[in-house]
């Protein structure tokens, strides 16, 4: 865990008090994350997570929770957000805002087949259908002009020819963002942050069941073409060169658009955006290495990993969309 906030049991006893969800059982801290403190919590009734936010206040997470709680009762599989029995869904453990969801059954894939690229694809299709209607608006907090104020700061750090290879990059989004062909992309709530890790799969590797989408708290309103760019860009390729797996992509792509069919605006706007989803974690991974958070206690991800994926989406091939299914 990045920050930790400790929880002792006695602490998850008299949180439970404002919950209908049985008496405590246990309570584990889980080693993972950079913006929250987690926890597994077992109640007599059920399987839980409970989350302490570090990094979100109170007021900026109802879009969170919410669009978690509006895609479970749509049927997607996510933790779905427990209410408290006074109609609320986010509390308070020691000072800090924190929210109790769903434990989902499985665990992440490191090395995806076409079978989880499928799963994970059809999967996001889904969320981003039944997103449509939800009515919370908050913009993705990590895109466009976050990378314009990120760059500046993190240019110093990098070479010459790193330099002008994100300043390009950046020049060709921002003059993208004013077409009219890039406002006409189909928008919503999207992830924004859907690498493998957040993923969980039940059964086994052969023949896995989808478990959930899990980590909503990078989510934000942004295209949706947006989103399927960040995910491939982490489940379908070399992770050496940062060159895509053809069938891995493929099916990805596939199974996305048999849910819901990519328009001709996404066609044409498709290999300037997975630039830009590179991109984004570019600057976030060169931000977090080299000027980290007093706080962190995980070390960063290595930055040079989307400088190669960026590259590689600059100079190597990139597969087309599926047409009509």
């Amino acid at each position: 865990m990045a920050v930790f906030t400790p929880v002792s049991d006695d602490d998850a006893r008299a949180l439970l008090c404002c919950y209908s969800l049985g008496e405590f059982v246990s309570l584990r801290g889980i080693a993972a994350g950079i913006e929250n403190t987690n926890f597994f919590l077992t109640t007599t009734l059920g399987k839980y997570v409970l989350t302490i936010f570090e990094v979100l206040t109170a007021e900026q997470l109802p879009f969170y929770i919410e669009l978690m709680h509006h895609l479970a009762k749509g049927g997607v599989p996510v933790p779905f957000p427990q209410t408290r029995k006074d109609g609320a869904r986010i509390s308070t453990v020691h000072g800090k805002p924190s929210a109790i969801v769903t434990r989902l059954a499985g665990s992440d894939e490191p090395e995806p087949t076409t079978l989880h690229c499928a799963l994970a694809g059809e999967t996001l299709a889904k969320a981003h259908i039944v997103g449509q209607n939800f009515e919370i608006v908050q913009p993705n907090l990590r895109g466009l002009s976050w990378w314009e104020k990120t760059a500046p700061v993190v240019l110093p750090f990098l070479t010459p020819e790193l330099q002008r290879l994100l300043k390009n990059t950046l020049a060709e989004q921002q003059t993208l963002a004013q077409t009219a062909e890039w406002l006409n992309l189909p928008k919503g709530p999207a992830h924004c942050d859907l690498f493998r890790d957040n993923v969980l799969f039940a059964g086994t590797h052969a023949s896995p069941k989808m478990g959930g989408l899990i980590d909503f708290y990078f989510a934000g309103c942004d295209t949706l073409l947006f989103d399927v760019a960040v995910s491939v860009n982490d489940w379908c390729i070399r992770r050496p060169e940062g060159e895509f797996v053809p069938e891995l992509v493929n099916t990805w792509l596939r199974a996305y658009a048999k849910v819901r069919p990519f328009t001709a605006d996404e066609h044409r706007a498709w290999p300037a955006m997975l630039r830009g989803a590179a991109l984004r974690f570019w600057l976030s991974r060169l931000y977090d290495f080299h000027l980290p958070r007093s706080a962190q206690t995980l070390k960063p991800h290595d930055p040079t990993h989307f400088e190669r994926v960026l590259i590689a989406r600059t100079t190597g091939s990139i597969p087309a969309l599926p047409k009509e299914i």
